[in-house]
């Protein structure tokens, strides 16, 4: 599309939102790798929180988390989610929605072990999104769990990764007066090529 130059050039999505990410980590005070990941509850009712992104590999997005909380169990059982990356300080944000798999494997363990030791302990030891007593009772299961594991944890076997595969990447810019720039890029399914469509403001 001729209309798409500047920021919004290229052909792969993937490398724009790389290099949007690169510009904000120049800028953005704290995490801008910051994402706001939506999923839905068996009910089909919404539940919204950040985390953080980890990486954006050549056809996926992929962040790690506590696979019994209520967003991975929301996750297995929908396998689809959507997530928004948004830079005040670029005024600018990406917008994802897609499929979900899991990762769990080597680069889950590779990711893990590079987390500093009392994160690697804290994930063993926090049974996410479950009701908790009390912060002492938090901090008595980290000593209870670093007596046990020390300090070369391996990586538990409900925490790893979840990768997002997108059908649809909208990229949106301020623009002067509210009339923003945007362009999604769509897709039938993972194999399909992109279709990519300004839209209005």
């Amino acid at each position: 599309m001729s209309d798409r130059t500047g920021i919004f050039a290229g052909d792969d999505p993937f490398a724009i939102a790389r290099s949007w990410l690169t510009e904000a980590e120049k800028t953005e005070i704290n995490d801008p790798n910051a994402i706001a990941l939506a999923t839905v509850d068996p009910d089909g009712l919404p539940n919204v929180r950040m985390v953080l992104l980890k990486e954006i590999e050549p056809d996926a997005f992929v962040f790690y988390t506590n696979y019994e909380s209520a967003k991975g169990q929301e996750l297995s059982e929908s396998g689809k989610a959507g997530f928004v990356m948004h830079w005040k300080s670029l005024r600018r944000q990406v917008r994802v929605r897609g499929t979900v798999t899991r990762e769990d494997g080597p680069q889950a363990d590779a990711y893990y072990n590079s987390r500093s030791l009392k994160s690697r302990l804290g994930a063993w030891a926090s049974r996410q999104s479950q009701p908790l007593s009390s912060r002492a009772s938090l901090m008595a299961d980290v000593a209870k769990i670093t007596a046990t594991h020390g300090t070369t944890p391996k990586r538990p076997p409900f925490w790893g990764g979840f990768r997002i595969a997108p059908l649809e990447i909208e990229f949106w810019a301020d623009g002067a007066f509210r009339l923003h720039d945007r362009f999604v890029w769509r897709r039938r399914s993972i194999a399909d090529p992109w279709d990519v469509d300004r839209l209005n403001p």
